[in-house]
């Protein structure tokens, strides 16, 4: 029974909050030794506090829509229903939006490039990694039903 609970998950490469903590703590590290300032504040920091905040309401809201539905938020452990309420109508992915935003946000509040650098080193890593593999599970646990709502729901934007 535990080898089938065990195998009961999308097999991640890396826990997505994690993977957004080390590039926050990157994009922070690189921008004390190197700024590379985007400018235009106090603009660039509402713009960020903004985001950020849009950031955690979009986490959150997929969060409770998530445990509402009745299955698990955490990516290593087993799905146990396709949510597609909430934030899940129009993304697939609302809790990687949000961390995204929340980086960017992050980033334009400390005025620093080194937000959208972290992304694109971090993006591929999250894509491949996290959400291909997530997909792959949901359709072989899943089928048709998972199939008809990924073709009625972007992957991300």
């Amino acid at each position: 029974m535990a080898t089938d609970e065990k195998a009961d998950n999308p097999g991640v490469k890396v826990f997505p909050p994690l993977l957004f903590v080390v590039a926050l703590i990157v994009m922070l590290a690189l921008r004390y030794v190197w700024p590379l300032a985007i400018g235009g504040r106090p603009f660039t920091l509402v713009l960020g506090v903004a985001l950020a905040a849009l950031a955690v309401a979009i986490i959150a809201w997929g969060r409770s829509t998530m445990l509402r539905g009745g299955t698990n938020v955490n990516p290593t452990l087993p799905t146990t229903t396709i949510i597609t309420g909430g934030p899940f109508g129009f993304t697939r992915n609302p809790l990687y939006l949000g961390l995204i935003g929340l980086l960017l946000g992050i980033g334009l509040m400390f005025d620093s490039w080194w937000a959208v650098v972290a992304l694109i080193a971090t993006f591929p890593i999250l894509h491949y990694g996290v959400v291909m593999r997530e997909e792959a599970y949901l359709e072989r646990k899943f089928g048709e039903p998972y199939r008809s709502y990924k073709a009625s729901v972007r992957r991300y934007l």
